[in-house]
């Protein structure tokens, strides 16, 4: 752990801004010079090989994208690595539903840019999408893929996106594909706009069963100022099938922020 006035490979420690299950993130300044970043740091466990390749991943493909609404990197160290300094919270701090659906907007173009350029996010929901003055920025690629490359089989228990918005066929262990980004996406709308994401279970195989054979949830029957349409679009983009779901991530929530304005 680092403390605040810490020195660190040319940066100033002023704050932790969070611990997650494998790493820490603080506010730090370059020693030298003006300007603010986050610095993600691997903790003492958590520095193996499949960590390391993880930290380097997530800074290597975002590093390539070159996107407004993409996270911005800035140096990659021995387990660690500085990005710019997004202080504005998840994307589950705005109140407005303008402002989300402008803000899903966004995140769907940052998506379908980087699916043009063969990288597929894998791991979509409203943790990664934070807010800046730019509006949304997608964070944390660290289990994103190439498509190029296909990631062979996987099965359930070793799949590393988050299971409240996975795809089935990544819980099949089938190789991802852009339509997965938008099976998330579909599921992070769900939660912006219920609260809850679309699925619930007690145990870790319920959620995988529920995403697997149960259909989406009808939010218009949680939500009266949702328009039955909003259910159809959504069943659309959740499709068991990826081939069936949506072009694109903007395309689907286009559809969507029609039907809602």
């Amino acid at each position: 752990m680092l403390a605040p006035g810490q020195e660190f490979e040319g940066y100033l420690v002023e704050c932790v801004l969070g611990r997650g299950g494998y790493a820490s993130v603080y506010r730090v300044r370059p020693s030298t010079e003006p300007g603010v970043f986050a610095l993600k740091l691997l903790d003492g466990r958590h520095r193996g090989p499949a960590d390391l390749a993880r930290l380097e991943r997530e800074f290597t493909l975002a590093h390539r994208l070159d996107h407004p609404h993409i996270i911005r990197m800035d140096r990659l160290g021995d387990g660690w690595l500085t990005m710019e300094f997004v202080d504005g919270g998840t994307i589950f701090a705005v109140a407005d539903l303008r402002r989300k659906l402008s803000a899903l907007a966004q995140t769907a173009d940052a998506l379908d840019f980087a699916h043009g350029q063969g990288i597929v996010h894998c791991d979509v929901k409203p943790d990664n999408i934070m807010m800046a003055e730019r509006g949304a920025v997608l964070v944390d690629f660290g289990v994103a893929h190439v498509i190029a490359q296909g990631v062979g089989d996987l099965p359930p228990a070793h799949i590393e996106a988050s299971l409240p918005y996975a795809a089935p066929e990544l819980l099949c262990g089938k190789s991802p594909s852009a339509a997965t980004d938008e099976y998330a996406l579909a599921c992070t709308t769900i939660e912006l706009l219920t609260g809850a994401p679309p699925f619930k279970a007690s145990t870790t195989m319920g959620l995988i069963d529920a995403h697997l054979n149960s259909p989406p949830p009808r939010i218009s029957r949680k939500r009266d100022w949702v328009p039955h349409a909003v259910d159809s679009i959504l069943a659309k983009a959740m499709a068991k099938d990826p081939v069936k779901r949506y072009v694109s991530c903007v395309e689907f929530v286009s559809l969507i922020a029609r039907a809602l304005t």
